[in-house]
């Protein structure tokens, strides 16, 4: 039986675990370790674990691949005990899920000589709008990246076992470089979050003025700076270990929003287009069939006639044919919006059953591109 070892059992671990033990049930055990044994107590209850302990190496003894499933900064604190524990297993694949791979790999490499496992770099380009083991689903990696970054020493045969065990997930793995991975999530994902926390603080001092500024913040302003909502500790930690890239990109930044600033304040009709163009047939040209760096909402817009309980009758209706909602709002400043009603699903299939769903009841339903 193969034994696997999710070191801190939350949405991304309890997902991971699911993803496995639903392919193979009889064939793979799971162990899990974390601070909290409320939280491991949860995870037995819900079947996303079969063993939970709050001893370190009890949790990895005999494990065949462990999962260091932790925030960025405790990944780094994890290895040392992890690959030097006397439990590990010999020849056992150690990875994580950290969004940033240079300081892990780096600090994995100088304890590679004393450990009798090899680590493997990952991250799963995943998430979700919820957190805890509690909102945890073996499809929370299906069709999105599965990033792996094995060092240069790094056998060949290891990436493969976990690239195989990995196949559970019906992620799409791919490798890369730590360096180029720092690079390129920097840009696609640890930036936007610097950018739209920037657009939020600069609404808000304008909000002093006038509280119309965050009364008609609706619509495209709450759309493109809902990143923001995210956990401040989380990216705290992940602007600090990423923060080479991040610096670098803003400088970039601040050099293209020169160049901005000086063609809107010269009123230049030709550059101004043809910087909108440009933006809209990138934007328009980016993938639409995979999941990236930065999580989805799959939001679909309903218009509905104000009459009382036609919300109770949407519903109600996705409740007749078991389709889950995760969000749902009123939109009062509806620019650039089709729909009155947002509802906000957690997977993609389930917004797809509720436009049809919502299609053959008359309801004019929308989605946004």
């Amino acid at each position: 039986m193969k034994r696997i070892a999710i070191i801190g059992i939350g949405l991304i671990g309890g997902s991971i675990a699911l993803s496995i033990k639903k392919h193979d049930p009889n064939e793979v055990f799971i162990q899990a370790y974390d601070l909290k044994e409320s939280q491991l107590q949860l995870a037995r209850a819900l079947g996303v674990i079969d063993h939970g302990t709050t001893d370190l190496d009890k949790a990895v003894a005999g494990a065949d691949v462990v999962f260091i499933c932790t925030p960025v900064q405790s990944v780094c604190h994890l290895l040392e005990p992890i690959l030097l524990s006397p439990a590990l297993k010999e020849d056992a694949i150690v990875t994580d899920v950290g969004s940033t791979k240079m300081k892990i790999v780096q600090r994995a490499q100088e304890l590679s000589a004393r450990s009798k496992g090899v680590f493997i770099g990952g991250h799963p380009m995943a998430g979700s709008h919820k957190s805890g083991v509690e909102a945890a689903t073996e499809r929370l990696f299906e069709n999105a990246y599965y990033v792996l970054t094995p060092s240069e020493e790094t056998e060949d045969a290891y990436t493969q076992r976990l690239k195989a065990l990995l196949a559970s997930t019906r992620a799409k793995v791919v490798e890369m470089k730590p360096d180029e991975h720092d690079r390129v999530v920097g840009a696609i994902s640890h930036f936007p979050h610097v950018i739209a926390s920037a657009l939020v603080e600069h609404v808000y001092q304008y909000q002093q003025e006038s509280e119309w500024y965050l009364r008609l913040a609706a619509g495209g302003f709450r759309d493109i700076t809902r990143i923001a909502s995210s956990n401040p500790k989380m990216w705290r930690d992940i602007v600090l270990s990423n923060h080479s890239f991040i610096v670098q990109q803003m400088k970039d930044w601040l050099k293209q929003m020169e160049h901005v600033l000086d063609m809107i304040d010269s009123g230049d009709e030709e550059r101004i287009e043809h910087f909108f163009r440009h933006a809209k047939e990138v934007r328009d040209g980016l993938p639409d069939t995979k999941r990236g760096a930065i999580p989805s909402f799959y939001d679909l817009y309903v218009d509905i006639p104000d009459h009382p309980g036609v919300i109770g009758q949407v519903t109600t209706l996705l409740g007749i044919h078991q389709i889950s909602i995760t969000n749902i709002a009123i939109l009062e400043t509806r620019e650039d919006i089709m729909g009155v009603l947002r509802l906000t699903f957690r997977h993609e299939c389930d917004l797809e059953k509720a436009e049809k769903v919502l299609r053959d009841a008359n309801f004019p339903v929308y989605r946004r591109d």
